[in-house]
């Protein structure tokens, strides 16, 4: 079936035609007559349909044309399910009208009768039925937009009447119902089997030849029935993934949870076996050419790919050149090809402790477009020249070919800049590079520092194994001054490229972080006062709000109806979290402070509007510095040579430089020297939504919907790779835990709630939650205006930031959680007296 044949206006004609505006996926096949390869064709069509909004799915899995609401309050959102049956939907802000939007504060509450057949994850349709005066919300869901689910993964359970699996997640509820005959796959498979390119980088799950009993092993199986209002979903089972203990199915259960795509289609790897490594004469001729210069690459001991190569040089007039080289991804993967509809499906690449599952096969990933030392690889370039204020006078972008000339680790550069003797024997040529390396660096964040951005130096956890694979210990990531200078070094390219997109007026992707919420700096003021600070925003402006159905609910009872306090907008700027967190460096409550700091921010994400990044306070970036493991960096380099291909300064061969008097007038040494330039972006700060909207509108190879899709998909790949990576680490964290019950360590309280409060172990940055229940010395109650759990009689106090001694009582097998108890010391008792 082609677009051409059936366009999707003749799929809804049919569906419409329908008595109940509604038909099955085996009734539009039978209606359409079609076969084969055109029943798959037709299942891609209806999924474009239903996330455009054009379908939905009803009762019995039927397509239908969306109804329009009865009533104004209908909004569309994703629905998250809790353990114990209710739910909440997290509204899409398109679906919202102003009237809800002034009314609304979070997500809907679904109760367990509302929730229907719909499962955690789904998109659906809500109505509001009901809207307290503090914004909360309850609804019931009305339509099924779409499923997130069509496989779970779960264990494997032999029952008397009939077999099932129970999901993993525990959000979603229901047991799946395995018939007889569908227990096991057309072929077994236990975590793949051996080694495979097509999969995952690093060891592979135990391999099983056979499972003679699957009761409590670990599967993933395919929905065939979704659940109804009287009967649970039905399934069959596609992969035996191992038992839980078993050696990697850990990260197995992960990429089957969040659906990770992690195999290979045949024509992708095809594709990727296919690229010839060799570069042609013309190719070099038509890039500058680098390879006489001594470019290193800096990463990590474990990286097996490598997109970045930097060099930094003198220039004669005092001034700094760097040099930021980025694999030329887009140059081996073309658009549309299966390479890149697999990458765009991905978004990124996703990192567990032992194991990645890579964005691109590893032909192209850790091969043909990693810059490999001593090879010859195609890159684009930013050499930037940049004062001793750290002020970028001006940049070149242009298509290169590099040799690096060594494979460096952060570990060995930091050895080199420290002064270790054999290190800097080892890389003798290299020193002088790396001195001026440290000293470019500093003074860059010197920069950023004086234009306020933020950076929250919180330590991160770091797993450490042994020689067979297993866990030995969880310790303290190093943050050296190597990491640094590559963090600077990418940020002052990522800049100048977006800088030099968005003065072209060329619709690109965006890396942007907007301002925070007025609710949630409120809500960290309150937090921060407890413990003595503040950003320094001033009293927050509050709007008192009262609502007509309010005032009606409670007309002819004598009752007064309650106003709602909303904090209003608060100017707020992120100089104000650098100097906050500049004040509590090396505090004892650095650590809870910064952790609340960094949730009162936004999370970062993609974007075809550019709307400046507030933490890094810069109007302007993007990300273009990893593009074998970003899908959005792969967008911006297309885009960027197809730019600079077409640009008037390389035509004509020449930069005018002297219309900026504050860039340098060195000239290129020759022709392809001089494939662009242009001035800092940062150079004038504007409101730039102002100046955007006065503008011609955007122009560019990608158009603005399709980009749209892209930074919208690509935020979603990021968010679900990083939900996947801290859980997976969580999982590992109680696995590391379960043989020390019983065991004290010393814990920072980091969260007081109602029922208890969580506990950060100092050392090991693994967190539980000490019960309420479990504080028997005491009649405990919690206080929410001071957020303190307080005892009633004793007036003992717990609150964040308080460091106590606790003692691991219990794991929850099936959360994954570990559970603490207050660690109370022995007390003494004097010796008794003898008698005489």
């Amino acid at each position: 079936m082609s677009d051409s044949k059936f366009p999707d206006s003749v799929i809804l004609k049919k569906i419409e035609r329908q008595p109940k505006r509604s038909a099955s996926f085996k009734q539009l096949v039978r209606e359409l007559g079609l076969h084969g390869g055109e029943r798959h064709a037709l299942s891609a069509r209806l999924q474009h349909l239903m996330t455009s909004g054009q379908l939905v799915l009803a009762e019995s899995d039927q397509y239908a044309i969306p109804q329009k609401a009865s009533t104004r309050n209908a909004v569309i959102g994703r629905l998250s399910m809790h353990r114990d049956g209710f739910g909440f939907v997290i509204p899409e802000p398109s679906s919202l009208d102003e009237r809800l939007k002034g009314r609304l504060s979070g997500d809907i509450f679904i109760p367990p009768p509302a929730v229907g057949s719909a499962m955690h994850g789904d998109r659906v349709a809500v109505e509001i039925a009901t809207i307290r005066p503090d914004g909360r919300a309850e609804g019931r869901i009305i339509q099924l937009i779409n499923r997130a689910h069509s496989t779970i993964v779960g264990k494997f359970h032999h029952g008397p009447r009939r077999n099932h699996v129970t999901p993993i997640d525990q959000k979603i509820k229901s047991d799946i119902v395995i018939p007889p005959g569908m227990e096991r796959p057309d072929r077994d498979v236990a975590g793949g089997g051996a080694a495979s390119v097509d999969r995952v980088l690093g060891n592979e799950t135990t391999h099983h030849e056979a499972w003679d009993n699957l009761e409590n092993v670990v599967v993933d199986v395919e929905i065939t029935d979704w659940p109804t209002a009287t009967s649970g979903p039905r399934g069959r089972v596609v992969e035996i993934l191992g038992s839980e203990e078993d050696f990697g199915v850990d990260v197995e259960i992960m990429i089957r949870k969040f659906h990770l795509p992690h195999r290979f289609p045949s024509k992708v790897l095809d594709g990727a076996r296919a690229t010839s490594p060799d570069i042609s004469a013309e190719e070099i001729q038509r890039r500058r050419d680098f390879r006489n210069l001594p470019i290193v690459t800096i990463d990590g001991e474990t990286a097996r790919d490598f997109d970045d190569a930097v060099l930094v040089r003198k220039l004669d007039n005092g001034n700094f050149e760097l040099q930021v080289h980025i694999a030329d991804v887009s140059h081996y993967v073309t658009p549309n090809s299966p390479l890149d509809q697999e990458a765009r499906l991905r978004g990124t690449s996703v990192y567990f402790p032992d194991r990645a599952v890579p964005m691109l096969p590893l032909e192209l990933s850790t091969n043909i477009c990693s810059l490999r030392p001593k090879e010859d690889r195609l890159v684009l370039s930013c050499v930037m020249e940049i004062d001793h204020q750290g002020e970028i006078l001006h940049y070149e972008l242009c298509e290169g070919i590099i040799r690096s000339v060594e494979r460096m680790t952060y570990t060995s550069v930091n050895a080199v800049i420290e002064g270790d003797a054999a290190s800097r024997e080892r890389y003798a040529a290299q020193v002088a590079s790396f001195e001026l390396m440290r000293d470019l660096a500093l003074i860059l964040n010197r920069k950023r520092e004086r234009r306020g951005s933020i950076d929250f130096d919180l330590p991160e956890p770091v797993i450490e194994f042994d020689e067979l694979g297993l866990m030995k210990s969880i310790s303290r990531s190093e943050r050296n001054i190597a990491h640094r200078l590559i963090e600077e070094f990418m940020l002052s390219a990522n800049e100048s490229v977006a800088g030099y997109l968005e003065s072209k007026r060329v619709a690109s992707l965006y890396r942007i972080h907007e301002k925070p919420e007025a609710k949630r700096v409120y809500d960290f003021e309150v937090l921060a006062a407890t413990f003595g600070y503040s950003l320094g925003v001033g009293p927050l402006p509050i709007q008192r709000v009262q609502f007509k159905s309010d005032r009606r609910e409670v007309r002819g009872t004598g009752k007064r109806t309650k106003d709602l306090e909303i904090p209003k907008e608060v100017h707020v700027t992120p100089r104000m979290y650098q100097k906050l967190a500049n004040k509590i460096a090396g505090k004892p409550e650095e650590r809870i402070l910064s952790y609340l700091m960094l949730r009162s921010l936004k999370q970062a994400r993609y974007s075809e509007e550019n709307e400046g990044h507030f933490a890094l306070a810069t109007p302007s970036y993007t990300h273009f510095t990893s593009p074998i493991r970003r899908y959005p960096d792969l967008i911006v380099h297309r885009i960027l040579k197809r730019i600079l291909q077409e640009s008037p300064e390389k035509r004509e061969g020449y930069v005018a430089l002297g219309v900026f008097p504050n860039v340098s007038s060195h000239p290129a040494k020759n022709q392809h020297d001089r494939d662009h330039s242009a001035p800092s972006p940062w150079s004038k700060r504007r409101d730039q939504k102002a100046h955007r909207e006065s503008l011609e509108p955007l122009v560019g190879p990608i158009s603005v919907d399709e980009l749209q899709e892209i930074a919208e998909e690509s935020s979603q790949s990021e968010r679900r790779a990083d939900e996947a990576e801290r859980e997976l680490m969580e999982w590992k964290k109680v696995k590391f835990m379960q043989d020390r019950v019983g065991e004290d360590f010393d814990a920072l309280i980091i969260s007081v709630t109602k029922f208890g409060f969580f506990v950060e172990l100092l050392d090991l940055f693994i967190e539980g939650l000490v019960p309420l229940a479990s504080l028997t010395d005491d009649r405990y109650l919690y206080h929410e205006t001071t957020r303190e759990i307080i005892g009633q009689h004793g007036r003992k106090t717990y609150s964040m930031g308080q460091k106590i001694r606790v003692l691991l009582d219990r794991i929850d097998p099936v959360e994954k959680k570990l559970q603490f108890a207050v660690y109370e010391m022995p007390v003494a008792r004097p010796a008794k007296r003898k008698r005489k």
